[in-house]
């Protein structure tokens, strides 16, 4: 239920929209941070970079799975509860990986974080559909990725000169408090943006029922999974980041961070510059044809490291993407939500869990294929891309032929 309560001024609209983005860009913070400390953590722990790569995993299966739970949460019980809640645990979790006496305790922290780091996914996308109406909620996302995109080029940046003038384990003290001024402003700034709807179902049968009833939406179906197969894509980049700079091209913590903010920008940029674009193009087609153009660019990046393996040529390639990724993240996830009001919360936990599974799946894939090759990166990111594209296609066909019929 919408909440007639909710001031619509643009200067309210602006506040809220800074809250959510600043509290969403704990999630990216959360991963690219301690990026550039996997071989200090592997140094303490006496283990290996992949092993600690499964503490990204475990991250990515605690957002998937974190996302679930708090969506009918946040539909019975409100948005603004629930998140603070989140927050909580986010500290309470930043604090235990800071105590990490060993690698498993990481990975068990880690995947406390990332359920209450998932508070604040969903809250943001389920408030942004509460307040703003239907087809200005592509541009209201790409907003909050202003902001949220910011968080991968600096997070490094950051985790290098954590390290270097203290040690890896700061970094989680950082995050705990980061989280806990993000706690005080939700408190101050974020009013409720739905009336509480305590008809809703907590119970497990419910609440699976209600998931298997967006799931099988054939438009949330088709734009979650192709959303979510792009975010599979970035995370193969993201996982594989360390390796592929520092041990492959043989970079610096300090040069890594630099040229993987370089490459994050990227993001931000398609990100604004989509906001503009919708102005005069629909959605659906806009992510259609950039569909294609990242399939293109998936096959030059596959055959550039099967046959060149050119640094320049790689970085290019991966820019490009990422910038293209600014565009259909935002479009997937406000075409995914477009059939859902009273469900929002739910809709947005779902197409924000399934995201966090591609992005395990395709962390795990490539945390399993370590080395300094880049062939299984490239070919993660290209079949991520070309399935993407592939639904979007077949959904457009399929809405042509149900146009002809009822012709």
């Amino acid at each position: 239920m919408q909440n007639p309560n909710v001031i619509r001024d643009k200067k309210q609209e602006y506040i809220i929209l800074l809250v959510l983005g600043t509290m969403i860009a704990i999630g990216p913070l959360s991963i690219d941070m301690y990026l550039p400390s996997f071989e200090h953590i592997a140094t303490d722990f006496q283990t290996t970079k992949a092993q600690v790569g499964i503490s990204l995993t475990s991250y990515f299966i605690g957002i998937a799975l974190g996302q679930l739970a708090y969506g009918p949460v946040m539909d019975k019980f409100g948005r603004k509860i629930p998140l603070l809640i989140g927050l909580v645990i986010y500290v309470i979790s930043a604090l235990s990986c800071f105590y990490s006496p060993d690698i498993y305790w990481l990975i068990i922290s880690r995947f406390f974080l990332a359920v209450g780091a998932s508070a604040g996914m969903v809250a943001a996308k389920a408030v942004i559909r509460d307040i703003f109406p239907p087809e200005e909620v592509a541009r209201a996302i790409s907003f909050l990725m202003l902001i949220m995109g910011a968080a991968p080029i600096i997070a490094p940046t950051l985790g290098g000169m954590v390290i270097a003038y203290f040690n890896w384990e700061m970094i989680f003290m950082f995050l705990a408090i980061f989280a806990a001024l993000m706690f005080i402003s939700v408190l101050l700034f974020l009013p409720e943006s739905i009336t509480p709807d305590k008809t809703v179902e907590l119970k497990y049968k419910q609440i699976f029922l209600k998931y298997k009833g967006i799931l099988t939406d054939k438009m949330f179906f088709t734009f979650a999974m192709a959303g979510s197969l792009t975010i599979g894509a970035m995370f193969a980049y993201i996982s594989n980041a360390p390796i592929l700079f520092m041990d492959r091209f043989g970079m610096s913590e300090t040069e890594f961070a630099w040229f993987f903010g370089l490459n994050a920008s990227g993001l931000i940029l398609g990100s604004q510059l989509n906001r503009a674009i919708l102005i005069r193009i629909k959605t659906f087609t806009l992510t259609l044809y950039i569909s294609y153009i990242l399939v293109g660019l998936a096959i030059f990046l596959l055959l550039n490291s099967l046959f060149i393996n050119s640094f320049y040529v790689t970085v290019i390639l991966l820019f490009a993407i990422l910038f293209l990724l600014g565009f259909q993240n935002p479009n997937t996830t406000a075409l995914s939500l477009f059939p859902f009001t009273k469900r929002a919360g739910r809709a947005s936990a779902l197409v924000g869990s399934l995201k966090m599974c591609l992005g395990a799946i395709t962390s795990y894939i490539i945390s399993k294929f370590t080395g300094i090759s880049i062939v299984p990166m490239a070919l993660t990111i290209f079949g991520c891309l070309f399935l993407s594209s592939f639904l979007l296609v077949r959904f457009k066909l399929k809405e042509k032929k149900a146009m002809l019929i009822s012709d």
